[in-house]
């Protein structure tokens, strides 16, 4: 049988869309391969997901998914000169599409994409982008491999720092939130176990309403918001310390530190 998709790096991302293209049916495990230069990653990836074929070396695929950190990223790509693929999808943060070409054997298009952790549940949100061989054969088959592990939106790829700083790195910000809510419970007296769950089930809630209902987020905050009530007096102590402010200056921060990972 021949390779339909060969990924190189069997680390948490790796994983996450080995198992949503297993489990959606985007190809049978003897056709993906998984190539990692790690003994513990090989052997996890093979004791999870039986039938696929692991490798320390490039093979010949139909296409290729780096999904390797951005430092050994070109290194990865030079080793594909042993087997040319005739696409890649990049999910390394920050390389632009024209980096990574240059160092892949001539002739590969090169999709490069932005997914964020919630992959590893199949709920994730995922950014691409052609490079400047790509066309939108090469953009179908990067969204159909990304669509296993959640949603894709198509951009120019000059928003692709954004992205980066703003939902790929978003997650993040929602944990600090998560651990900054449940130590306010506990502080004001809540056993810890209670306090985590009321404040993943209002993180899990909330999403879902804004989500479903259609509502701005301003228009669901005031709907919770009453005149001199409790929410009311949160909310601003919130503005006051400048939350709104510093969350905006966060995803500015993270947004140019993947521009310099680009450079």
């Amino acid at each position: 049988m021949s390779t339909k998709l060969l990924l190189v790096g069997g680390g948490r991302m790796g994983a996450a869309l080995l198992g949503g293209l297993l489990n959606g049916s985007w190809a049978d495990p003897g056709s993906l391969a998984v190539l990692d230069t790690d003994a513990g990653a090989r052997d996890r990836i093979a004791a999870a997901h039986p039938g696929v074929v692991v490798v320390t070396e490039p093979v010949a695929a139909d296409g290729v998914v780096l999904a390797v950190k951005p430092d050994v990223a070109e290194a990865a790509c030079r080793l594909l000169a042993s087997a040319p693929p005739p696409r890649l999808l990049s999910v390394a943060a920050g390389l632009s599409t024209a980096r990574l070409a240059a160092a892949l054997p001539p002739g590969v298009a090169v999709v490069r994409a932005m997914p964020n952790t919630p992959a590893l549940i199949g709920a994730g949100v995922s950014a691409i982008s052609g490079g400047e061989t790509a066309v939108s054969a090469d953009l179908d088959w990067a969204e159909s491999v990304l669509a296993s592990v959640g949603s894709v939106v198509r951009l120019p790829e000059r928003y692709l720092d954004v992205v980066t700083g703003l939902s790929g790195s978003g997650p993040a910000y929602l944990f600090l939130v998560a651990e900054a809510l449940i130590d306010a419970g506990v502080m004001a007296g809540l056993p810890a176990e209670i306090s985590r769950d009321l404040v993943v089930g209002t993180l899990v809630g909330s999403a879902r309403l804004l989500a479903e209902s259609g509502d701005a987020p301003g228009e669901l905050r005031a709907a919770v918001t009453s005149p001199a009530g409790t929410t009311a007096a949160g909310i601003r102590t919130l503005e006051f310390k400048a939350v709104r402010s510093a969350f905006i200056e966060a995803v500015a921060a993270a947004t140019e530190r993947s521009r310099q990972l680009g450079r």
